[in-house]
C-alpha cells in the first residue's frame, strides 16, 4: 500500500479546492454535486399525509433534500398533527394512503391553500377514490384536477422506500421543469 495523498491539490476557491482535470471552480452546480459547497436549501415544504411506511421514508429523504417536513394524520392515535400547517406555494403535499375514510376531508382542506403540488398515491389501473370523495364534498372540478395520481416517476417502485424515492424524484423534476427520466 502506498502513502495516502490528498484527493486534490492546487488552488482553492470559494467553492472549495480545485480538482485536477475537473470543471472550473466557478461551476456552482458541479461544486454542489461534489460537496464542495452547501446547496441552497430554498424555502420548500413537504407534507406527508397519513402515517404510513411511505410517509416515513418521504419525510426522512425529504429532510435530506432540504425540505421542511411535516406529517399530518387526523387519527389522534397515530403520529403527526391533526391538520396541515398553513401552506404556501412552496409546499408539496403527498397523500400516502388512498383507503383512509378521511381522504376527502384532508384533501379538501389542502386544496383551499395555494400549494405548489398535491398528489395521491395509488395504482393508475384502479379507480381514483379521491375524485368521488371530493365531489361529494362539493369541491370544484378545477380543484380536483390539481390532484396528481399516480405520484412519482414510473420506475416500477414497489417498496415504501422505492415509492418515496420515485415520488421525491418526480417532485424535484417537476419543480425544476424537467420531465424526469434519462433524457437530458
Amino acid at each position: 500500500m502506498g502513502t495516502p495523498t490528498p484527493a486534490s491539490s492546487g488552488a482553492s476557491s470559494e467553492h472549495g479546492p480545485a480538482r485536477a482535470g475537473g470543471p472550473p471552480p466557478d461551476d456552482r452546480a458541479c461544486a454542489v454535486a461534489h460537496g464542495d459547497v452547501r446547496p441552497e436549501s430554498g424555502d420548500r415544504t413537504l407534507v406527508a399525509v397519513f402515517a404510513t411506511p411511505v410517509a416515513a421514508h418521504l419525510l426522512r429523504y425529504g429532510a435530506d433534500l432540504g425540505y421542511r417536513t411535516f406529517l399530518v394524520d387526523p387519527d389522534e392515535d397515530r403520529d403527526g398533527s391533526a391538520a396541515p400547517p398553513p401552506l404556501d406555494a412552496s409546499a408539496d403535499v403527498v397523500v400516502t394512503d388512498h383507503h383512509r375514510p378521511e381522504l376527502g376531508r384532508v384533501l379538501a382542506a389542502v386544496l383551499t391553500q395555494p400549494v405548489r403540488w398535491v398528489g395521491v398515491m395509488g395504482n393508475p389501473r384502479h379507480p381514483a377514490p379521491h375524485i368521488p370523495a371530493l365531489t361529494e364534498l362539493g369541491v370544484p372540478s378545477g380543484d380536483i384536477a390539481r390532484v396528481h395520481r399516480p405520484i412519482g416517476l414510473n420506475i416500477g417502485s414497489r417498496t415504501p422506500a422505492e415509492i418515496a424515492v420515485a415520488t421525491l424524484a418526480g417532485l424535484i423534476a417537476d419543480r425544476n421543469g424537467r420531465p424526469g427520466g434519462f433524457a437530458f
